[in-house]
């Protein structure tokens, strides 16, 4: 019988004679330390961040400097992009008080960037409050809350990618315009977000006055009819649809601007998420797709691992410093 994932009998077993060395050679670190005195957290710790493993390639942000991992906020608010139960798990784990420990968490293995939206800026406020050192990159479409994101520490502000996408579909893309300038105005970074390559293509034909791009690699809100044409069929029910070719028509786009870009479900919304060979994939091929002065957005759910240090791990891995 074959095992999961084909892997031999053989090599189950060395990967169990291996967790069990690792675990002795961790226990034996502990030294003097009671083991009563050890937490069940503590002993499944995978990674204790030591100062030159905290340091990530950076990026120039207008006056600020931005690692180049950035840590997304979907997850944090129960917005899984899979199903509603896995939502509900997500809205379960993250408490207020797990939103903060994870954000430390991100501090602590060098992301200095937290992207949002305004129901999460009081909690940036305490966060900072309480110590925190994180920038706060936020996403927007109404005017009144500009003041309100900067009031708490924002550092800019992207046109919400779901209002931008609606607009330019129904011809209607330079009613952003007017919001853009209100940013400005306001004195941090402009910026649009988007899931398409034809927006951003288009603003750079328009000249407007843009610091940078959020710009999702996957086009995942396709009409029926768009997959009727590519798929010849739609999906039950029309949904996120995430199709392998989007990518390198999203990186083309993001190469050929010279405003800084930051790429956005590059694990397809955690659907790559089920093997480290394919998140390791998604974080080299975009690495190897993009600027050096561009960044990536991932949202962490840490629930049952330390995704802060694995992405810093792979970030230092495939990134450069700009």
């Amino acid at each position: 019988m074959l095992m999961p994932d084909h892997e031999s009998k053989t090599d189950t077993d060395n990967a169990s004679k291996h967790n069990q060395k690792s675990r002795r050679d961790f226990l034996k670190k502990l030294g003097t330390l009671s083991l009563a005195g050890i937490t069940a957290e503590q002993l499944g710790a995978v990674s204790t961040v030591r100062a030159d493993q905290a340091v990530l390639p950076h990026i120039k942000f207008g006056k600020y400097s931005l690692s180049r991992l950035v840590c997304g906020a979907n997850p944090f608010n129960g917005g899984s992009h899979l199903s509603v139960f896995v939502n509900q798990q997500m809205k379960e784990y993250y408490t207020t008080e797990q939103i903060l420990k994870t954000l430390r968490r991100c501090q602590e293995v060098g992301i200095n960037c937290w992207q949002s939206g305004k129901k999460n800026y009081e909690l940036y406020r305490r966060f900072v409050d309480e110590g925190g050192k994180m920038h706060y990159l936020s996403i927007g479409s109404e005017p009144a809350e500009i003041k309100e994101i900067v009031n708490a520490g924002g550092i800019g502000i992207a046109h919400h990618g779901e209002v931008t996408d609606r607009l330019f579909k129904a011809g209607q893309l330079d009613k952003i315009h007017d919001y853009l300038k209100r940013v400005r105005d306001a004195g941090i970074m402009v910026g649009v977000s988007t899931h398409m390559p034809d927006v951003i293509e288009a603003i750079e034909d328009k000249g407007w006055d843009v610091d940078f791009y959020m710009a999702c690699v996957y086009e995942r809100h396709r009409s029926a009819a768009d997959l009727e044409k590519l798929l010849g069929q739609a999906p039950i029910p029309v949904g996120e649809v995430y199709l392998p070719n989007d990518p390198p028509r999203m990186f083309k786009v993001i190469r050929q601007t010279t405003r800084t870009c930051l790429a956005f479900k590059i694990l397809a919304a955690g659907r790559l998420s089920d093997r480290k060979a394919w998140v390791e994939k998604a974080f080299r091929e975009t690495f190897e797709s993009i600027k050096p002065n561009d960044g990536v957005i991932v949202g962490i759910y840490d629930r049952y691992s330390d995704q802060p240090a694995e992405n810093a791990e792979y970030t230092r891995r495939f990134s450069k410093w700009a």
